[in-house]
């Protein structure tokens, strides 16, 4: 997907206008309650960015999207709450999601994704010199790590994700994966993806477990009928890269930042368990772990919405002052 097709702002979206009646009521935009949106220039590419700017705010936090989802869904569930708290934040489109516009003459590997992230970090830290953090639903959150592995605590000071799945690790594919099959033989993309036919799409739903996005019936509706996140389509070629990135530095001897996980209670697609293969190696700097009472993958519930801003509020305020409260 070129993102070409799509509309250049979110006011002229109509899906994450259906997802959010799902959400409670003070959870859901408006125009006037709506982030600015903004476009960066990033090899060639426009990528869409959704901007809450608060400058009195002490640090910065920088939304990420998983596979199955894009930076407009990121402000809805934590974006926008953490605004109205006096919190900066900014989602990001990467490449092939959300309204972002892809040269339409690149090969979209999951690498160029991680070298996009550490580029607008660094981007970010020249607009100024606040502390930045990462937050990552699904997906994103592996991508927080990979981003940071590559960095310096001098340009992040912490990462969130509500799951750390590292794709190399069999168990983690097979249960991730829509059939597990596939997950245990996923080396046998390696060949396709540097083929000719590694730029052939498959949509996101066929090799993942998808329909586990969210655990409201009519909210996957929405989910799937949206091309933009979980109706997107990836190449053979995004795919293999994903599912064999190596980190800069591996778990064992990650020492950038502490580490949050945010682990919804009720996810029936990335259980807290498949996160320990990560985390548990991670020894050099603290790692903390909160459940999200009653929440899915994508979380549309009560309380872990809003277990989920304190627990983020708390993790990137801890001995800053001057935020609202």
């Amino acid at each position: 997907m070129t993102g070409h097709d799509q509309p250049t702002s979110y006011r002229d979206q109509q899906s994450w206008r259906d997802l959010q009646t799902f959400l409670p009521p003070d959870y859901r935009l408006d125009d006037s309650t709506a982030p600015e949106e903004e476009f960066w220039a990033w090899r060639g590419h426009r990528v869409h960015l959704e901007r809450y700017a608060r400058p009195e705010s002490p640090v910065k936090v920088v939304l990420h999207h998983g596979v199955g989802t894009n930076g407009r869904q990121m402000s809805l569930v934590l974006g926008h709450p953490l605004a109205a708290s006096g919190i900066e934040t900014v989602a990001v489109d990467n490449l092939g999601y959300g309204l972002t516009q892809v040269d339409p003459s690149a090969k979209i590997t999951y690498d160029d994704w991680v070298e996009l992230m550490v580029d607008f970090v660094r981007a970010e830290r020249q607009r100024d010199d606040r502390p930045l953090y990462l937050f990552g639903l699904s997906a994103g959150g592996m991508l927080a790590y990979h981003v940071a592995a590559r960095m310096t605590s001098a340009d992040i000071s912490g990462i969130v994700g509500m799951t750390f799945l590292d794709q190399r690790d069999p168990k983690v594919r097979r249960e991730t994966a829509r059939f597990p099959l596939l997950g245990a033989t996923s080396g046998a993309l390696a060949p396709l993806a540097a083929s000719p036919l590694g730029g052939l799409q498959v949509p996101m739903s066929w090799p993942s477990k998808m329909s586990a996005l969210a655990n409201d019936p009519g909210a996957m509706k929405v989910f799937m009928a949206d091309r933009t996140s979980a109706a997107n389509r990836v190449s053979v070629r995004f795919l293999h890269s994903y599912m064999s990135y190596t980190p800069a530095v591996e778990p064992a001897q990650f020492a950038t930042c502490p580490v949050l996980l945010t682990q919804p209670e009720l996810d029936r697609w990335t259980p807290a368990r498949l996160s320990e293969p990560v985390l548990s190696r991670i020894q050099q700097v603290p790692v903390e772990r909160v459940t999200l009472g009653g929440a899915g993958h994508y979380p549309l519930e009560q309380p872990g919405l809003t277990q989920l801003h304190d627990a983020v509020h708390e993790f990137v305020t801890r001995g800053r002052s001057g935020v609202a409260q």
